[in-house]
């Protein structure tokens, strides 16, 4: 199947381009600029095949391509593997003309985001994503970030690419529950931005979740416009950006109660639905609207409740949230359909009853 090569820029300081379409390894050394010399390629070890055929390409065409292996998932983003790449970039002597690439999912684009960013006070990076939550979030807007025990992505930078590479090639072996997890994203970015991306999965669930649809291609080409967007008009999160983490201060909190063995997808789509009852009790949003969330989600075969028997540890962990202020609870809500705001300090009466609306026995 050939899909048309889109390119939407992220403007800012220092823009990028962000490339959808297939077979798009040839488009990478444009990507790296014409000084690089050197390229660190991590991937997880899921992908050592991947992580072989870029390397293999980029040695193709001249330059000197370096492979790290890091563990699969959340496993990577640690202190100790980001450590670990920096020494192989430094026995491998690279400056700060040379380039790291980021192949795999959502985690392994952050550490090498990570990586990039603290060599040398800062290297180019390129991020390769093969999961569509990276392609539409994690590879596009320059956040990154290790975790710690005490929450996720505490520890990061920001730091733009030098350009994305979304290959929708990858989506066609990604498994399905990996896929939809990703598609909770993409509905994030149609609440906060886009209601079209809410009308393509209403009209036709199994288009928007088949790898060859055009409507998946679409919705991907959507929710990385809305993302542009936004970072291109607010990279450091002082205002607009935050608008992103809608759903996320309560999905951060249940991958920390769950020592990160829930996908990130799933978490975000029951924060969504806690955030659309928190915003309907605050007499914010609409029962249909909130309904709505509910509805699309649970369509996708996306969870929309969650254990009832966590409040104490779920309200420490949201506590401990980037977006908090001091002591000072802040949340994106919606207002209606593609009209965030935000929601600070809300009553701790309401956050528990807006729990107990999503909670499961």
């Amino acid at each position: 199947m050939t899909t048309e090569t889109v390119r939407i820029t992220v403007e800012g300081d220092a823009p990028y381009d962000v490339l959808i379409g297939r077979g798009l390894l040839g488009e990478l050394r444009g990507l790296l600029g014409p000084k690089v010399a050197k390229v660190l390629v991590v991937h997880p070890r899921a992908l050592r095949s991947t992580g072989e055929a870029v390397r293999d390409d980029l040695t193709a065409q001249g330059l000197e391509a370096i492979l790290a292996e890091v563990p699969d998932g959340e496993e990577a983003k640690t202190a100790e593997v980001a450590a670990f790449c920096w020494t192989v970039l430094g026995q491998s002597d690279f400056t700060r003309s040379d380039a790291v690439v980021g192949v795999g999912g959502g985690a392994v684009t952050d550490l090498a985001g990570f990586v990039a960013a603290t060599w040398l006070r800062g290297v180019r990076v390129v991020q390769v994503p093969t999961t569509l939550l990276a392609m539409v979030d994690a590879a596009v807007g320059g956040k990154t970030g290790i975790n710690t025990a005490e929450g996720k992505n505490l520890v990061g930078s920001f730091h733009p690419p030098a350009g994305v590479l979304c290959d929708l090639d990858a989506l066609d072996t990604l498994p399905p529950h990996d896929l939809r997890a990703g598609l909770a994203e993409v509905v994030k970015c149609g609440f906060i931005a886009d209601e079209r991306i809410l009308e393509l999965v209403e009209a036709d669930v199994e288009a928007a979740t088949d790898p060859h649809s055009p409507v998946l291609a679409e919705l991907v080409e959507r929710a990385v416009r809305v993302k542009a967007r936004v970072v291109g008009e607010d990279l450091k999160e002082s205002d607009l950006r935050e608008i992103l983490n809608y759903g996320h201060t309560f999905a951060h909190a249940v991958e920390l109660v769950e020592r990160y063995q829930w996908r990130h997808g799933a978490a975000v789509s029951v924060g969504l639905c806690y955030v659309a009852e928190l915003a309907r009790m605050a007499g914010r949003l609409s029962d249909a609207d909130a309904d709505r969330h509910r509805d699309v989600l649970q369509s996708l075969g996306l969870p929309t409740t969650y254990r009832g028997d966590r409040w104490p540890q779920l309200l420490d962990a949201m506590k401990r949230d980037k977006k908090s202020r001091g002591a000072l609870l802040r949340f994106v809500v919606l207002d209606g359909i593609g009209r965030p705001s935000r929601l600070e300090g809300p009553d701790p009466a309401m956050l528990q009853a807006a729990y107990s609306e999503i909670s499961s026995s």
